[in-house]
């Protein structure tokens, strides 16, 4: 399935996809440099469509959670249920819900995909085969993703540049052209350290399993708790021989970051 996020040749860029990129470029450039309450403020104010923020219930995305609902911003919250999630995620989510007052869209995976998936790999067939782990994010992950997007015009995401390397170039806005939309990530320039003690002064609630090692939270059977001196993502997808880490959601078809192509398409203010 491709995730796509535009041509990765400038000389095919699009009017829209051009616009777009310039969209993403002003809000970096305005709230590049502001505060994170500042950051959402901004962007959601130039939004020109609904807002999305994405929640996997993770230690960022319990932060943003927190910032949004104390500034009351129109923001939708929606999760992905893969089906294979952990117990306390599910705890967490209605934790989340009622002491926030919020609701949060679950987004699940199509029944009939799903079941052939199984029937054709197995129940764990993501052990085995590295295309069947990746067709099982795309078919619990990706797909979802999209209609939990559909008709946005900003995806808020928990992104901060120092989880991994592949993460380390990403801006606090930028251009998804495939879905036609800005995805922002206003913890970018955050450290894990600085998420941890503002949630711990604000009383944000976490996944316990923070504690035990289990500093990014996947799927249950592909999350490991990490090791002393290991990168955050270490415990994603272990048995595989691959730095990157990424399950498609945060990626173009190259299996990198999205990045926004230069372009001589003029833009008409």
């Amino acid at each position: 399935m491709a995730n796509g996020f535009g041509s990765d040749d400038p000389s095919t860029t699009t009017p829209a996809e051009a616009l777009l990129a310039h969209r993403a470029a002003a809000l970096d450039t305005a709230f590049g440099k502001a505060d994170v309450a500042g950051r959402l403020a901004g962007i959601v104010a130039e939004a020109d469509g609904r807002v999305v923020f994405t929640t996997s219930f993770g230690l960022e995305d319990q932060v943003l959670t927190h910032f949004i609902v104390t500034a009351k911003l129109p923001v939708t919250f929606a999760t992905l249920d893969t089906g294979r999630l952990f117990p306390e995620v599910y705890s967490l989510w209605q934790e989340t819900e009622e002491r926030y007052g919020i609701l949060i869209r679950p987004y699940y995976p199509r029944h009939d995909t799903l079941e052939l998936h199984v029937r054709q790999n197995g129940i764990n067939g993501f052990y085995v085969s590295r295309d069947a782990r990746k067709s099982c994010c795309d078919i619990r992950k990706v797909e979802p993703l999209g209609r939990a997007l559909a008709g946005a015009s900003i995806w808020l995401t928990g992104l901060r540049a120092d989880q991994s390397a592949t993460r380390g170039g990403v801006k606090l806005a930028e251009a998804d052209a495939a879905r036609g939309l800005v995805k922002a990530s206003p913890l970018i320039d955050w450290s894990r350290e600085q998420a941890l003690a503002f949630a711990q002064e604000n009383g944000v609630p976490i996944n316990p399993l923070h504690a035990q090692g289990f500093v990014s939270i996947g799927c249950q059977p592909c999350t490991r708790a990490i090791r002393p001196g290991e990168p955050e993502r270490a415990g994603r997808w272990w048995w595989e021989d691959d730095a990157a880490k990424e399950c498609g959601l945060h990626v173009g078809q190259n299996g990198k970051p999205a990045r926004a192509q230069a372009t001589t398409v003029e833009v008409r203010q």
